[in-house]
């Protein structure tokens, strides 16, 4: 278990404004207390140091053999939906978790925990940066073969209720929900920021978009590369299911390969060959996630464009790249710089939940 996936220099947001990022401690001396307090009694003896990890959700802090994440008790609810999908999920596929619950604060404020096992192994990176193809492939391989666990998973009781509640994820629900963003995004740009050919480009995609989502088995929707452990070649967790859901299997295969940098083209032929889907369908359904959360994303951005024109500027330069570049669809070549994911996915992606 290590940090939460990357965000935005604007800070993570819903349609409801800002949830993912949380707010900072009033006494970090006394939230590492909290953490090392929370780790010796799930470990049963002195945790030994921990050290603050980068994190836009929550307070985050990583010692030899656990991770403690913290957050206000008032704050929003996400880690409570880890806590509940962690004793369900599939054996060896996420961090185990060690224990949950709230602790009170010298100060008197409570925070939420979840305490997990540290995973042997470090996140390969938004872009996998450093990696060669034989590797891109082989961390693909594992990470679709657990990504196909998770989708065979059938949850019961309270893990099966928490995949089902209603999350403002960004992603793709429906052809109507689409268009209805995109004419959400026309009615909100008071100061004609999106240039027409790229509402002209995202009806053209929502148009050809399914009808309806599929929601049939348990997605991540978040499982970029920064939210995986890998030792070497081999993957050893997926991290962090703030976003966790039903979806269909693609939302997943979305960000698998959307944030492989140059080895897109390998990440994408991984997933075809293992699930038996054509290539130009994959092509399809990937572009329709991008443009979902793109939109979502700007729509949110041109709601408070005081507070988010930077990532209103970054997501129109995604759109060009997306409509204009053709990026589902283009001969491979050198990529530009990798993404950071959806904030309103996966993520609001952290992400969801949460493309920058």
């Amino acid at each position: 278990m290590t940090a939460d996936g990357p965000v935005t220099a604007d800070g993570p947001l819903t349609a409801d404004g800002p949830l993912t990022a949380r707010a900072p401690m009033a006494d970090p001396g006394q939230a590492r207390a909290a953490a090392r307090a929370i780790a010796a009694a799930a470990l049963g003896r002195d945790p030994g140091p921990m050290a603050t990890a980068a994190s836009g959700s929550h307070h985050v802090y990583v010692g030899s053999d656990a991770v403690v994440k913290l957050i206000d008790a008032g704050s929003h609810a996400r880690l409570n939906r880890e806590i509940a999908l962690a004793p369900q999920l599939p054996a060896g596929l996420a961090a185990p978790l060690l224990g949950s619950g709230t602790h009170r604060l010298e100060t008197g404020d409570e925070v939420r925990y979840a305490c997990y096992a540290r995973v042997p192994g470090t996140a390969p990176g938004m872009g996998l940066p450093g990696v060669d193809a034989a590797t891109a492939r082989a961390l693909a391989e594992e990470a679709v073969e657990r990504l196909g666990r998770l989708h065979a998973w059938v949850p019961g009781g309270r893990a099966d209720r928490t995949l089902r509640e209603t999350l403002d994820h960004g992603g793709f629900t429906g052809r109507a929900a689409f268009l209805a963003e995109i004419d959400h995004i026309a009615e909100h740009d008071r100061n004609a920021a999106v240039p027409p050919h790229l509402l002209d480009g995202l009806r053209a995609i929502a148009r050809d978009a399914p009808p309806h989502a599929r929601a049939v088995v348990p997605v991540h929707a978040d499982c970029h590369w920064d939210n995986w452990l890998a030792h070497g070649p081999s993957v050893t967790a997926l991290l962090d299911f703030e976003w966790a859901r039903f979806g269909d299997p693609v939302d997943d295969w979305f960000f698998l390969i959307r944030f492989s940098g140059p080895h897109m083209e390998t990440v994408l032929d991984v997933v075809a060959r293992a699930t038996g889907t054509p290539p130009d369908t994959l092509r399809a359904g990937c572009e329709v996630r991008e443009a979902t959360h793109l939109a979502a994303d700007l729509r949110v951005a041109l709601e408070r464009p005081d507070v988010h024109a930077r990532m209103a500027e970054d997501r129109l330069r995604s759109l060009e790249e997306l409509i204009v570049g053709r990026y589902w669809w283009r001969p491979a070549t050198p990529p530009a710089p990798p993404l950071s994911p959806p904030v309103t996915s996966g993520a609001a992606s952290g992400a969801a939940g949460g493309l920058a």
